[in-house]
């Protein structure tokens, strides 16, 4: 829905993604988890945000016949 929201999603999963990275890279198992934590967490927002988009573009085909 939000371009924004989208934006910030795709950023926390980044984010998470390095951080994964480098806690297996150094051996911070607690960093890598952490890492995991935030891609799952951004790729599950982003889930949220394309389900939206889909409702809506639904609601919008039964509208505008």
């Amino acid at each position: 829905m939000g371009a924004l929201d989208k934006l910030k999603n795709r950023f926390q999963m980044g984010k998470g993604h390095a951080k994964q990275d480098v806690g297996r890279a150094t051996g911070n198992r607690s960093m890598e988890a952490e890492g995991q934590g935030d891609r799952v967490a951004g790729s599950t927002k982003q889930v949220g945000e394309q389900a939206k988009d889909a409702g809506k573009n639904i609601k919008d085909a039964f509208k505008n016949p």
